[in-house]
């Protein structure tokens, strides 16, 4: 430890010292992995936090994910993080919201003020004032008389137009759904493997704590 170097028996290379983990303090499953690669692998030395985090990603693989289980690209991420030890947390609405284009944009304005009240009390008061101009207006002034066809056809043209702006709308309100739902599923599978490693972890330490006081070593409740 004095030079800060350690040698990796997996990598067979020499790292620094806070990078190095002593063989001994490996779980007994994952070490088990590790001599099945490196037969010659001794408690004694060190390996690498890369190294081992591969191993730990592989056995992460192989408890959770059974032989049947076809492992998908959001799965590929949860073990890509166990290993890298990145965080998997993403916010949805800034992912859909920074690749949008200056249409998406203009569209999700128009979505809101058309499912507003300000839009409703401002058309509804549009359309009385064009049916009562055209009610008392006299002789030429009267440029849509009743039934009021141009009327009809202008709200006709709103809601054709309308209509698909809407829908763009409701599209990448899907789409952050759909990140948002699948985010969740790799946080809740990724806190289920730390949690059984972790209670892996748990036991292995109560089980040395109890060889401890049955050797007589002094360690009291």
């Amino acid at each position: 430890m004095a030079s800060g170097k350690e040698h990796c028996q997996v990598s067979n290379q020499e790292v620094n010292a806070r990078e190095a983990m002593p063989a001994d303090a490996i779980r007994e499953p994952i070490l088990q992995m590790i001599r099945a690669d490196h037969p010659d692998f001794n408690t004694d030395g060190f390996i690498s936090k890369d190294e081992l985090n591969k191993y730990r990603a592989l056995y992460a693989r192989k408890m959770f994910f059974d032989d049947n289980h076809e492992i998908s690209k959001l799965d590929e991420g949860i073990l890509q993080s166990l290993q890298n030890h990145n965080l998997i947390a993403v916010n949805p609405d800034e992912m859909v919201d920074t690749n949008l284009t200056f249409g998406q944009r203009l569209a999700d304005k128009i979505a809101t003020f058309g499912g507003s009240w300000r839009f409703i009390i401002t058309f509804g008061v549009f359309i009385v004032i064009w049916i009562t101009f055209n009610c008392i207006a006299i002789g030429k002034a009267q440029f849509d008389v009743y039934p009021f066809i141009l009327l009809n056809l202008i709200l006709s043209c709103l809601a054709a137009l309308q209509a698909p702006v809407i829908m763009m709308s409701q599209n990448r309100q899907e789409s952050r759904d759909r990140l948002r739902s699948e985010n969740d599923y790799q946080i809740n599978v990724k806190a289920e493997i730390e949690i059984r490693q972790i209670q892996e972890k748990m036991d292995v330490l109560l089980r040395q704590i109890s060889e401890m006081r049955r050797s007589g070593l002094g360690i009291k409740d």
